[in-house]
């Protein structure tokens, strides 16, 4: 029987200073000092699943936010999946799979489907839980589609709860941000 704390689920907003605080050292340190503050940008405004110590230092992290998706002449409202980490020494416990679980859940009911990028490191994490690599073409950009074909591959979709994915003979056209655009 797993005795485990459950995780937290919680708005940026309802997030502390101090806890901000503890998920951006999290998110440093397990990014291996990769993680710079458009990456921070990007995982905040949506919701966050946390795992903590008694002590509330977060050993696991993930959070959800809203993407614009045009498709096929259709805007979708996407569950992008962002800054998903585990403490180091705390690794292969199926911490990462109980976050992804949560944010999961909140993809199933908010959202059209759900989207992430996965390094190389996370990709078998995600797929070993139904996501599947996209296997259409990928574009953005502030002044129409433009290409990402260096995204391809790397980017994986997972459809909500009874709800289908979108074609893949359209490009999936994700709204324009600064820093990593997926």
């Amino acid at each position: 029987m797993d005795r485990s704390p459950a995780p937290r689920v919680a708005h940026t907003h309802e997030l502390t200073p101090v806890e901000r605080g503890r998920i951006r050292e999290l998110l440093d340190t397990a990014f291996d000092g990769d993680f710079d503050d458009e990456d921070w940008e990007h995982s905040l405004g949506g919701i966050h699943v946390l795992l903590c110590e008694p002590d509330g230092r977060p050993t696991a992290h993930g959070s959800v936010v809203q993407r614009r998706v045009l498709h096929a002449g259709r805007s979708y409202r996407v569950g992008y999946v962002e800054a998903v980490a585990v403490r180091a020494g705390h690794r292969r416990r199926g911490l990462g799979r109980r976050v992804m679980a949560g944010l999961e859940r909140v993809i199933d009911t908010a959202y059209d489907f759900g989207a992430l990028s996965a390094s190389a490191e996370g990709a078998a994490l995600y797929a070993s839980s139904g996501w599947q690599v996209w296997p259409g073409g990928l574009a953005l950009g502030p002044a129409g589609p433009v290409p990402l074909p260096e995204e391809e591959g790397t980017t994986y979709v997972r459809p909500a709860a009874g709800l289908p994915l979108p074609a893949p003979a359209h490009p999936l056209a994700f709204d324009w941000r600064g820093g990593d655009l997926l």
